[in-house]
């Protein structure tokens, strides 16, 4: 059984979906976690709901990555009651989805900044304490768009793929540091934002899937605990695919 107990971890975008499964996850294991989201008051909720089912000690901050003065307030908070980060998911983002040629600069420009360079910030700040401490678990959760390209969504896969190439570039940077970084890059998986499309487009997408169903949340939670945790020590710069074999 993977014993996270004594470890610190954040997780962007842990209010709902697989953020708040990943976020679930990590508590039970023993980690003390913090919940981040846009709304604060919702962040705090599912901190309070993870705490009252786990023994974990929970913190729910806002934390919007498109505003570094809002990053800035996140980890002032964290550190004060919270300490150095020892394990960093960075799961949230944005979609703006619409085909290339009636793409706006700002639909482009807002899934970057969200996506890309707000994973850059988060992990900036963190990365310190890691390398202090000489142990740290990085995971960036990319998606198999970043792979295989999606219509309509021309500035999403390629923050996706971008996230592809910062793994494995931090990933050498901080090997020595005995600080691994990996990504994991999920297929379809059910949460609130997928069931709110048609059903046609569903089953498309499931008739792809070689396994014939969709992936559930805690699919991708149980993929980061793994890589969190010191059963991957010598693994780093790795991509891992829970797709159902879409890819």
């Amino acid at each position: 059984m993977i014993n996270l107990s004594g470890k610190k971890a954040l997780v962007t975008g842990s209010t709902r979906g697989i953020g708040r499964a990943i976020a679930l996850k990590l508590a039970e294991a023993g980690a003390d976690v913090v919940v981040t989201g846009r709304n604060e008051e919702r962040a705090k909720e599912v901190a309070k709901e993870i705490a009252s089912k786990t023994s974990s000690g929970t913190l729910g901050v806002e934390l919007d990555l498109s505003s570094t003065d809002s990053v800035e307030r996140c980890f002032e908070k964290v550190g004060k009651e919270f300490g150095d980060i020892d394990v960093l998911v960075n799961n949230a983002g944005i979609n703006r989805d619409v085909l290339f040629m009636r793409m706006k600069l700002e639909d482009w420009e807002e899934v970057i900044r969200v996506n890309l360079t707000g994973t850059f910030l988060v992990t900036q700040r963190v990365v310190r304490g890691m390398i202090k401490k000489r142990w740290g678990r990085i995971i960036n959760i990319s998606s198999v768009v970043g792979f295989i390209g999606n219509v309509g969504q021309a500035n999403y896969t390629a923050s996706k793929a971008g996230l592809i190439g910062f793994t494995k570039t931090l990933a050498k940077e901080l090997a020595s540091r005995n600080i691994t970084v990996n990504a994991v890059a999920p297929g379809f998986i059910e949460t609130d934002m997928t069931d709110e499309l048609p059903e046609e487009i569903k089953e498309n997408f499931r008739s792809q899937i070689p396994m014939d169903s969709f992936g559930q949340p805690e699919d991708v939670a149980n993929t980061v605990l793994f890589l969190a945790s010191d059963l991957s020590s010598y693994i780093t710069g790795e991509v891992i695919h829970v797709n159902g074999g879409l890819f």
